[in-house]
């Protein structure tokens, strides 16, 4: 009896409604199979018609064309003598399955509908499918005529069944079966199964990359067996990276796993492992056995065929580690590799960037300088395909690149689009940044665009705007800046279509857009701006990780242009200088930090938090920097900004889906895009918990008890300080909700559609805090007197208590007297007669 199978799991590179190219990697990833000597073969999730199909499956011929496309695989002289195990859409009894078909020798022995089926985050299957109800049932399916035709079949099973083998026995789950608590793994090994299959489609996302492996490595150290896991690759035509991965585990080890990030069309791992390995692995468990022996059997799909070879003198594998990416490296690699296809599959010539000097759209630059080295590598690993498609794009078909920086030549062009608010700083960043990715660059000025528009407007009503600096209105402000960042997208599409044309070239470019996931979130962009591109490779990446890609680039690509930009304050650079200088930064223009923002966006979007929920978890988290008062203050703001800003996630450019807080409106991030902005019910239970609060504290802080020697011998050391009183003053104006434009397509923001809030109401929702003026934000003037603090609601006093090294209130603000004084007034109350 044999006792070693060789079992081949397939990662291909699906394009959605690509019948004839799917057709043509599924043959080939069998092909390399059996030349690798495999007996069974799993491809991934949907892999006929492709994963991203959404509501094509609604069209009776998606099916069609599925069936047509496995009577070909059925009829190949390559898919016999080895189990074929493939992914597609199945209607039975007018409903509709997503399926995996097994056959052999041109006979279908099940057709396996999945069970769990995922309904989150980029997940819309319930819409499309339903999950098969039926536990251990199979019924009678009558197969099209034309498949009938090539299998001499009129039925076949259909349902939850397994396959016995003369052998081992198979059994078959589908993407989310892995994921879900009562997994199909769990019955089936306990039925005796030994080989756990999964044809999947899970897409890349930051952090996310050991889940899978933990999953694995747990499913089958618990219940012991064999788990090969086949997973797609590549974008199929939709906003999310599918990362390959493809996996073979034997009893909680993994013994092969495939790469993750890469250009390969079609990857094949296989591997002998010896199924006499499971079962003493299972046997010596008594209470596996125990349970196992209680279990309810599955129906068992008889086949008169052997996945062992009676040479039991096949080598076996040993366990390997997997390797386990930094966030940076994911940057690098996952979105670059997105663009390739999107790239190759949409006939384009190149990428536009409109490269500002900023982190956002240096990053943007860099990942496609990145692209270009994953490129050269896949042409000097004899990838023929990456080859061919680059001569296609180029139109040139005796090119092959030199190296990245030469490859990127021909394929991305950035420009600086300066105006007169722009820096002689971030021209030079920009233009040495060019130089070392190696880009066709060019720097223009755009005042006189942007002066033309703003004379249509003074010619029709009479009106002459200006800057705030210059006298003018907040209103008058937002729009100057707006125009600017408007007009930059306007010329980034004129380049994109005419710079190929003026090099003599055919084809035109992608314009790629540079705002972040966490700019997206607070609504800091101006609609239609260099937000408003053709695709967006950061749209999903929060600032921090951008800032940490920049480090890797600095390190990995030698760009040391990155380091001046890495150590300059984000700014949009669409108000005037002061002496030459920057006077707007995007966290002062926010009213918040970007690392804030992470926390706010995760907490709205993973943890489910309302204004009232999110107060509660921040008012612990941040007790030891802010009163309660001030984190309400910092919630609400957050709030108001996302509400009054999140009609432009609505017309957000398709964006590489990293971060599991994207607030993509597409379908990841569901939610209206009009709101009652004052969230009047939701901020009055934030301000009675507040009240609650400061009042236990004041009790708590009343109590002689809580005044200690160290207070005291503090309190001496303070001395004067205690009495000390201060004044910051804040413009009189205050400071908008949102603010304008963006240089070419860093942060901006802007009120389109929005005309219910008027200065004064942003002045009351966007405070210039502390925590930004001590990040790099302009400080107020100070005078003697009352300190005030700039909050939601205006400005209110406060006294200092005491301050820290960087003069900043240590206490946050809080209106509470110092412990020396609390020792003073107890005393006399004890004294005084």
């Amino acid at each position: 009896m044999g006792r070693k199978v060789t079992l081949a799991a397939c990662t291909l590179n699906q394009w959605a409604m690509d019948f004839d190219g799917n057709l043509k990697r599924i043959l080939r990833s069998i092909e390399i199979a059996k030349q690798k000597g495999a007996s069974y073969r799993l491809g991934p999730e949907l892999e006929i018609c492709g994963y991203g199909c959404n509501d094509h499956f609604h069209e009776s011929d998606t099916c069609l064309h599925s069936w047509q496309v496995l009577v070909e695989l059925l009829k190949a002289p390559v898919t016999q003598d080895i189990i074929c195990d493939v992914g597609m859409p199945v209607m039975h009894k007018n409903v509709r399955y997503n399926c995996r078909v097994l056959f052999l020798n041109r006979k279908i022995l099940l057709i396996k509908p999945k069970t769990d089926m995922a309904n989150d985050g980029n997940y819309r299957e319930l819409r499309w499918f339903t999950a098969w109800g039926k536990p251990h049932t199979i019924e009678d399916y009558y197969l099209p005529r034309m498949v009938s035709k090539v299998t001499e079949q009129l039925t076949v099973p259909i349902g939850d069944a397994v396959l016995a083998t003369r052998d081992t026995c198979i059994g078959s789950e589908v993407c989310e079966g892995l994921w879900t608590a009562n997994s199909p793994h769990i019955a089936m090994c306990l039925d005796g199964v030994e080989i756990l299959t999964n044809g999947s489609g899970s897409h890349h996302q930051l952090r996310k990359g050991h889940t899978v492996v933990d999953l694995i490595k747990s499913c089958t150290m618990k219940c012991g067996g064999i788990y090969v896991y086949s997973n797609m690759r590549g974008c199929d035509g939709e906003r999310v990276y599918y990362y390959g991965g493809s996996t073979i585990a034997v009893n909680g080890e993994i013994i092969l796993r495939g790469e993750e990030f890469s250009l390969q069309d079609v990857e094949v791992v296989v591997s002998t492992v010896d199924l006499e390995d499971v079962r003493s692995y299972r046997a010596q468990v008594s209470s596996t056995s125990q349970q196992a022996s209680r279990s309810k059997p599955f129906p068992r799909v008889q086949v008169d065929f052997s996945l062992s070879s009676l040479n039991n003198d096949l080598p076996s594998m040993d366990p390997v580690k997997s390797r386990m990416y930094s966030p940076e490296e994911e940057i690098a690699l996952g979105p670059a590799c997105w663009m390739w296809d999107y790239l190759r599959r949409s006939g384009q010539g190149g990428f536009f960037v409109a490269l500002s000097g900023g982190i956002d759209s240096s990053a943007t630059a860099c990942i496609v300088a990145s692209m270009c080295r994953i490129v050269c590598k896949a042409i000097s690993d004899k990838n023929y395909q990456v080859l061919s498609d680059v001569r296609k794009i180029v139109n040139d078909s005796s090119y092959t690149p030199r190296d990245p920086k030469e490859l990127a030549s021909r394929l991305l062009v950035t420009c600086y689009m300066g105006t007169r608010n722009s820096s002689i700083e971030t021209y030079t960043r920009a233009e040495q940044l060019a130089a070392q990715i190696g880009s066709h660059h060019f720097a223009v000025t755009i005042d006189q665009t942007v002066q033309s528009s703003v004379d249509v407007f003074t010619h029709a009503t009479g009106k002459t705007p200006n800057f705030k600096a210059h006298g003018g209105t907040w209103r008058e402000n937002l729009a100057l800046q707006n125009i600017q960042a408007r007009s930059r997208m306007v010329l980034s599409y004129l380049f994109a279509q005419l710079s190929l044309w003026s090099g003599n070239r055919d084809g035109s470019l992608l314009v790629l857009g540079t705002s972040n996931v966490d700019e997206c979130l607070r609504g800091y962009l101006t609609k239609y701006d260099c937000s408003s591109a053709d695709i967006n490779p950061i749209g999903g990446i929060s600032k921090t990780d951008l800032r940490r890609f920049i480090v890797y680039a600095i390190k990995e690509f030698g760009f040391t242009a990155l380091e001046g930009i890495l150590e300059a304050p984000p700014t949009a650079e669409l108000e005037p200088l002061t002496n030459g200088k920057l006077t707007q930064t995007d966290e002062v223009d926010m009213g918040m930090t970007y690392d804030e923002l992470s926390i706010y966006g995760r907490m709205r979007k993973n943890a489910h938090c309302g204004p009232f929920s999110m107060f509660n978890k921040l008012v612990h988290d941040w007790a030891d920097k802010f009163t309660p008062q001030e984190v309400a203050d910092k919630v609400k703001h957050f709030f108001r900004s996302y509400s009054i800003n999140r009609h432009k996630m609505t017309t957000l450019t398709p964006s590489y889906h990293a971060e599991s807080y994207s607030p993509d409106d597409n379908r990841f991030d569901l939610r209206q895009f009009l709101y009652n902005v004052k969230w009047t019910w939701q901020f009055r239970c934030i301000d009675e918990e507040v009240k609650r609060l400061e009042v236990e504290q004041a009790t708590s802080l009343n109590k002689p008890e809580n005044v200690t020697a160290a207070d005291i011998h503090q309190s001496a050391e303070d001395g004067s300080k205690t009495n000390q009183i201060q004044i910051e003053v804040t413009p009189a104006d205050g400071q908008s909700t949102t603010s304008g434009g963006h240089s070419t397509g860093e942060a901006s923001t802007d009120l389109d559609g929005v005309e219910s809030v008027t200065p004064s109401d942003s002045s009351r929702a966007s405070p210039r805090s502390r925590g930004k003026q001590k990040a790099g934000g302009p400080r107020s003037p100070q005078k003697r007197g009352a300190t005030t603090d700039q909050g939601p609601y205006g400005k209110r006093p406060r006294r200092h208590a005491d301050h820290n090294e960087n003069g900043n209130n240590s206490n946050g603000g809080a209106k509470t007297a110092s412990p020396i004084r609390k020792l003073g007034r107890w005393l006399k109350d004890k004294i005084t007669p």
